[in-house]
């Protein structure tokens, strides 16, 4: 018997219910802070392991993810380098971050998603607003739905805290911390 890998819940389509794996060759965990508090630096993480259990009411569904912090890219080695260390991710102490979800709210294509985000034993709560953006097969018959979501974060919540004071009064590196998910999940069997 085969199943639709969309439905229609309040006159909108949405993925079906069921196990949902993120495609990390198709996943961009993104982040963008302030350098000088004026230039955008964009960096994401490569590493990344995700299952959405989407519920029979898109409310009962639960989002779990693992992050590579290791994996972290942001276009300059001495940078990503600076990430990995003692100052920022600290990745030889604390080599993954989780995020786990406790409450979905949905209407009609978009929703909030909040969770708890664990980053070098730190867990805070995070909001997330999330766009259902479609569904398609792909050509080895695999049915993918795809998701984007945005929030925003204090680092320092996590205990990030490194930063420089510069000569004009500012800092190095922004506190707030914006984030951007572009993900494709694969129906599981």
């Amino acid at each position: 018997m085969t199943t639709s890998p969309t439905r229609t819940v309040d006159g909108v389509e949405l993925p079906a219910a069921g196990t949902w794996k993120i495609d990390p060759g198709h996943a961009e965990v993104g982040f963008v802070g302030r350098h000088f508090m004026l230039t955008k630096v964009r960096g994401r993480f490569t590493g990344v392991d995700a299952t959405v259990e989407i519920g029979e009411r898109p409310e009962d569904s639960k989002v779990t993810a693992v992050i590579d912090m290791a994996s972290v890219d942001s276009g300059d080695r001495t940078r990503d380098d600076h990430l990995r260390s003692a100052d920022f991710f600290d990745t030889e102490k604390h080599p993954k971050a989780t995020f786990v979800s406790t409450a979905v709210t949905w209407d009609g294509k978009r929703g909030t998603l909040t969770g708890d985000l664990t980053i070098k034993d730190v867990t805070r709560p995070v909001a997330l607003e999330v766009d259902y953006l479609g569904y398609a097969r792909d050509p080895w018959g695999n049915d993918r739905t795809v998701f984007s979501a945005h929030g925003k974060i204090n680092r320092e919540d996590w205990g990030l805290t490194w930063n420089m004071v510069l000569d004009s009064g500012g800092i190095l590196v922004s506190k707030e911390i914006e984030l951007s998910l572009d993900l494709e999940a694969i129906k599981e069997a």
